[in-house]
């Protein structure tokens, strides 16, 4: 049940699903990196251009959703190492690394920048105590 012998078989790619680098989600609702280096709801478009500028062949899938929160549709399929093993991006060498670069990218991805300049400048600290502002006096 391969993929009909194509030279590029995506199946075996390493699954991106944008929940993983989310900071508005909790590590139950699927994030694998910490707080402070996740960005806010990136996109599969985002995600996939972050790839391509870190020169890592990618590809969206629109139509996947992630299992824990199916209403988080898409995911990108990334190649981190060719076939005979050699990494595509000597900087990148594992899926934790992977995370992190593209969540760093993100924020600054064009499409992002001119919506949200204050936003990116400030830190992630004061951006979280936004609801719980008031409480906390």
């Amino acid at each position: 049940m391969d993929g009909g012998g194509e030279t590029v078989n995506v199946k075996k790619w390493t699954v991106f699903y944008p929940v993983y680098i989310n900071s508005k989600k909790t590590v139950a609702d699927g994030r694998r990196i910490s707080l402070t280096n996740a960005c806010e709801n990136p996109t599969c478009v985002e995600i996939s251009d972050c790839c391509a500028h870190l020169k890592l062949p990618n590809a969206v899938e629109i139509d996947k959703a992630y299992p824990r929160d199916f209403m988080q549709v898409g995911r990108v399929r990334v190649l981190l190492k060719r076939e005979d093993g050699t990494l595509c991006n000597p900087a990148i060498s594992s899926r934790k690394q992977l995370m992190l670069r593209v969540a760093e990218l993100v924020p600054r991805h064009p499409g992002r920048t001119k919506k949200q300049e204050p936003a990116s400048s400030s830190t992630a600290g004061p951006s979280k105590s936004g609801k719980g502002g008031r409480k906390k006096r």
